[in-house]
């Protein structure tokens, strides 16, 4: 019995080893556009800081839901085009995980932020990150409508979770939202350490 589930596990390893491996840009064979929102959706250093983002805004109900949805995308958007232009990022790439470890922090102790301050939030996270993704499809030499698509999934994304968080009724509900952030924090501050490590 031993043997044949090693059999079967090593053969299932072996056909799903990767060929090779893209480091940044997903490149689906679709054009820039889909290009973009499949970044979004594989890259988890930009997914799970929406994700966070968005379950806090949720939290902090319809008003702060409704500043980051447009607020996020538009910011993300200006701050890829400046890192296109540019070729370079705002902040070096560590600053993912620090955006994790905080907006996981603020979903995990569920404090209510007045809505200018998560609007606020939105802005930095979106520049910050959409420089970082506009300087890497230049450097790759993609095009820059992807960009549109990283930016139509955001909106999307922020979207759906925020009008998920902000509908949930129950108590037991928004603990679950808040254990969900403890989770994210979790990932940035292993990410923190490893970023740490490497520059040891």
């Amino acid at each position: 019995m031993r043997r044949s589930s090693f059999a079967a596990f090593a053969a299932a390893l072996v056909l799903l080893w990767p060929g090779e491996v893209e480091a940044h840009l997903v490149t689906t064979g679709l054009g820039p556009v889909y290009d973009g929102i499949s970044h979004v959706l594989l890259s988890f250093d930009d997914l799970l800081p929406v994700v966070a983002l968005a379950l806090l805004a949720g939290l902090n109900g319809q008003a702060a839901g409704r500043k980051v949805l447009f607020t996020l995308p538009i910011a993300w958007l200006a701050g890829g085009a400046a890192g296109y232009a540019s070729g370079v990022a705002l902040f070096p790439a560590g600053f993912a995980s620090l955006s994790l470890l905080l907006l996981g922090i603020l979903t995990a102790a569920d404090r209510r932020l007045p809505p200018f301050v998560v609007k606020g939030l939105a802005m930095i996270l979106g520049l910050v990150h959409g420089s970082g993704n506009g300087a890497g499809i230049a450097a790759a030499g993609h095009d820059a409508l992807g960009l549109i698509g990283i930016t139509l999934a955001i909106f999307v994304l922020v979207a759906l979770v925020t009008a998920g968080v902000v509908s949930l009724k129950k108590p037991w509900a928004r603990i679950a939202v808040r254990v969900a952030g403890s989770w994210i924090a979790a990932v940035g501050l292993l990410l923190l350490g490893w970023t740490l490590r490497g520059r040891i």
